[in-house]
């Protein structure tokens, strides 16, 4: 069946407002959606590989959830980060709990030390988010064993804002993979003590940062002794302990 153009224009225009309409309901908001994929378009112009290491800065992050399965129904409630510029820890940081109005569980409360009561004011997560984004802009992601972080970023930028999650979000493992590919230490307090680095205030969000970035910039210290000078040199030595 062949249309007339100007009914075929009409429907386009009833189509483009359905999206919008039904895109409003679901809570998508269409500035925060513009900002992410404009972010997305300079990352994607962005080449790190061949930057000194110490001259790569880059935004540590951590974050608490209630568990570790975002598609099961498991949620942010805060998230912390704390930049590296020019090779030390700066003052520059973000910190912000997450809405959510449903009980903690006794561990997460021990584990975090929130409540339900420091959850129910916060911002929702599409606020945060967007916050975080501003924060950290195109600068590099690093995060300890970050599997954990890339798949509550993945999962909640395609639910709330329908766009994959491009940014790079470099693992310290990497790097002290490279320093004692026999070393298999897990969690951050005991990496952590292993380089004489003083633990405190665990399962903060901004805390972890800290630590994380202090972690890091010694990592830095320690692969460059063994030749490792960027990111390219990093993923060359990385495939050959494969």
């Amino acid at each position: 069946m062949k249309f007339h153009p100007f009914v075929q224009f009409v429907r386009g225009i009833q189509g483009k407002l359905q999206t919008n309409i039904l895109g409003g309901i679901n809570g998508h908001n269409p500035q925060h959606i513009a900002f992410i994929r404009q972010m997305q378009r300079d990352l994607e112009n962005a080449d790190l590989k061949a930057i000194p290491l110490e001259n790569l800065d880059v935004a540590v992050f951590d974050m608490e959830t209630t568990g570790f399965y975002p598609d099961k129904g498991d949620q942010i409630i805060s998230i912390g980060a704390v930049k590296i510029i020019n090779g030390k820890v700066s003052e520059d940081s973000f910190y912000s709990l997450v809405h959510f109005d449903k009980p903690l569980s006794s561990k997460i409360k021990e584990l975090t030390g929130l409540s339900e009561a420091d959850l129910e004011k916060a911002p929702p997560l599409s606020e945060v988010l967007i916050s975080f984004l501003e924060f950290v802009k195109e600068t590099p992601l690093v995060a300890h064993h970050a599997n954990h972080e890339k798949s509550f970023m993945q999962y909640s930028s395609w639910k709330l804002f329908r766009t994959p999650f491009k940014h790079r979000i470099l693992d310290t493992s990497f790097l002290y993979r490279i320093t004692d590919p026999n070393k298999v230490l897990w969690k951050l307090e005991d990496i952590c003590e292993f380089y004489n680095i003083p633990v405190k205030d665990r399962h903060h969000a901004l805390e972890d940062a800290k630590l994380t970035a202090i972690l890091w910039c010694c990592l830095i210290g320690e692969v460059n002794k063994m030749g490792c000078s960027n990111l390219k040199e990093v993923y060359e030595r990385l495939a050959r302990l494969r």
